[in-house]
């Protein structure tokens, strides 16, 4: 089945540092030790989405830099289309997820990614209305999203949100025009005070090694060796994003994102461990 997905949302040039431990307040620590790899949640979802077989398309911006045209080549080598990716004079996006043992937080700069915005998303519109499913982020600006959603909107194309991390300016333009929203626990709770109208969507709450939660549904994941959880929740958000072009019900779409992310956390770096169609059909029919 030809499926078109289209991510709205940020590239970053990442910088991963593994500790035994991350480091308490006033204390410095020695590294294990540090790699670059291609990042951002938008092209990470977008990089999910193509290698499970979506024609992927990814909006957003870059510098004008050795970085920005990096990441550019990783996304075409992963068969994403990026004509709607524009270069900018802001430096490209970083982010420096500090990874140990147990958990794994994140420092982002915004960089180029500050620049996508409402003209990103009109000239996108005409491949937003068109697509299967929109992916939309919480690390671009609240204007340009919901001028995406918008987009999607009036082509009838589903809307999936994973509001992270969580704006509230972001939330409460995006929430009313989205289908499948998809946060944590932590961004859960962030998004009840804020207190937008979330009635008219589906709620995914994903639960890490647990697997994720709809509604009253606990929906397991899949057992795996985690060694960098960068990228996990973007392949889960990816993956569903497939799924549901495929017409899936929203559990078996869950179900496939679980899959997906188990074994997206099993090897370094975010969009360098996003896997392949075949590699999910197999856990799944090796878990039957």
């Amino acid at each position: 089945m030809f499926m078109k997905v289209v991510s709205f949302g940020s590239l970053n040039y990442d910088l991963s540092i593994w500790l035994d431990r991350l480091p308490g307040p006033d204390e410095t620590l020695r590294a294990q030790r540090m790699e670059a790899f291609s990042g951002g949640k938008g092209a990470n979802q977008a990089t999910a989405a193509a290698r499970l077989g979506a024609d992927a398309h990814m909006v957003g911006c870059v510098g004008n830099d050795d970085r920005g045209r990096w990441l550019l080549d990783v996304l075409n080598d992963s068969g994403v289309d990026t004509s709607f990716v524009r270069v900018v004079e802001e430096p490209t996006g970083t982010a420096v997820p500090l990874i140990s043992p147990a958990d794994v937080s994140i420092v982002i700069i915004a960089g180029a990614n500050a620049s996508t915005g409402v003209a990103d998303a009109d000239t996108a519109a005409p491949v937003i209305a068109a697509a299967d499913v929109l992916l939309l982020q919480g690390e671009v600006g609240a204007a340009g999203a919901r001028r995406a959603a918008q987009a999607a909107r009036s082509g009838g194309t589903t809307v999936v949100f994973n509001p992270a991390p969580v704006d509230p300016f972001l939330v409460e333009a995006v929430v009313p025009l989205t289908d499948v929203l998809v946060v944590n626990r932590a961004e859960q709770a962030q998004i009840d005070a804020i207190g937008p109208e979330t009635g008219q969507c589906d709620t995914v709450v994903t639960l890490g090694g647990r697997g994720a939660q709809i509604d009253d549904v606990l929906v397991p994941s899949y057992p795996a060796e985690v060694i960098d959880p960068t990228g996990a929740g973007d392949a889960f958000c990816g993956a569903l994003g497939v799924a549901l072009a495929e017409d899936l019900p929203l559990i078996d779409a869950v179900r496939f994102a679980n899959a997906t992310g188990a074994l997206a956390v099993q090897t370094p770096g975010a969009q360098p461990s996003m896997p392949t169609r075949d590699a999910v059909e197999s856990l799944l029919a090796a878990h039957l």
